[in-house]
């Protein structure tokens, strides 16, 4: 037997259960991943929370918990290229990473990365879908030392990577947050600005000359007073808006990111170029409060479970 994180209902944290499960093997094509630490992010306890957001990522009950994991490779399955046994591994799976045990298909069609000498699992376990996201959010915005980027939620666990990557591109980041946060966003190298009503008139405070692009990694605000300032709709990217964001911004996904994007991110950590704050870890045993901790969406930085 081993161990996974399962929800039979809907609902809050209360409702993840770590449970004794059938120990699962590789098949043809497949590796298992023996899980060392597993990042979490909103959509983790948002899927368990919200039946209709699971229904639209094909998210039935039961289901397992997570999606983002490091670890080793322990078993490879028939007709698998590229790894081996002990190989150290990053990647994503929808939805079932919060367990001992992670089996992943090596065709492409699941995320899958190995990870470089000098990241540990806990900061590899973070990367995929804030890394991908963040990239993705990027690229559609090409940024430059021209720029001027209003980053919304840029204390986040995609805050982080993207107001990092901004700054790497040459860009001037203002950053919306919580005053509290305001030291941790000026050590990433962000300007930071209270969110919430009158945020257009400290922008402009901020940034008198003006900004050139946004990125709303929560809700609608920063969309807005981008749009407000003058912002062109296609220089606004924008994660948390649905599939339509208002005024024409345009909708990015992790899966948009390109496919070495993430690899990459790792590379610029090994060198030191970007540093992945970890707001808090907690043992697989406390998943019920790292969840309720994540739902809350006040960390600065990410959420890490270790197993």
């Amino acid at each position: 037997m081993s161990r996974a994180v399962i929800y039979e209902k809907f609902g809050g944290p209360e409702v993840l259960e770590l449970r004794n499960v059938p120990e699962p093997h590789a098949g043809p094509s497949e590796i298992r991943i023996r899980v060392a630490a597993v990042g979490l992010n909103p959509m983790d306890p948002a899927f368990a929370a919200m039946p209709e957001l699971a229904a639209r990522f094909n998210i039935t009950l039961p289901s397992g918990f997570g999606y983002d994991f490091a670890g080793s490779v322990d078993e490879v399955g028939e007709d698998v290229g590229g790894f081996t046994v002990g190989d150290r591994v990053y990647g994503g799976v929808m939805e079932r990473a919060a367990a001992d045990f992670v089996v992943i298909k090596t065709d492409a069609s699941e995320a899958i990365f190995h990870t470089p000498e000098g990241l540990s699992d806990e900061v590899a376990s973070t990367l995929y879908i804030a890394g991908a996201t963040a990239s993705a959010a990027l690229a559609v915005l090409n940024l430059s030392s021209k720029d001027t980027v209003l980053v919304g939620g840029a204390a986040g666990g995609v805050g982080v990577f993207v107001v990092q990557l901004a700054r790497l591109a040459g860009a001037t980041v203002i950053g919306t947050a919580s005053e509290g946060t305001f030291p941790f966003l000026s050590d990433l190298g962000a300007q930071p600005v209270a969110y919430g009503a009158g945020l257009e008139d400290r922008v402009r405070a901020s940034a008198p000359e003006g900004i050139t692009a946004a990125i709303d990694l929560f809700g609608t605000e920063t969309i807005e007073t981008a749009l407000a300032l003058g912002v062109s709709p296609d220089r606004i990217a924008a994660i948390a808006a649905g599939p339509t964001p208002p005024g024409g911004a345009r909708a990015v996904f992790a899966t948009t990111a390109q496919p070495d994007a993430v690899p990459q991110i790792a590379a610029a950590i090994v060198a030191q170029d970007v540093t992945v704050p970890i707001g808090a870890t907690f043992p697989i045993e406390q998943i019920s409060e790292a969840a309720t901790l994540q739902a809350g969406r006040h960390v600065h930085g990410k959420i890490v479970v270790t197993l």
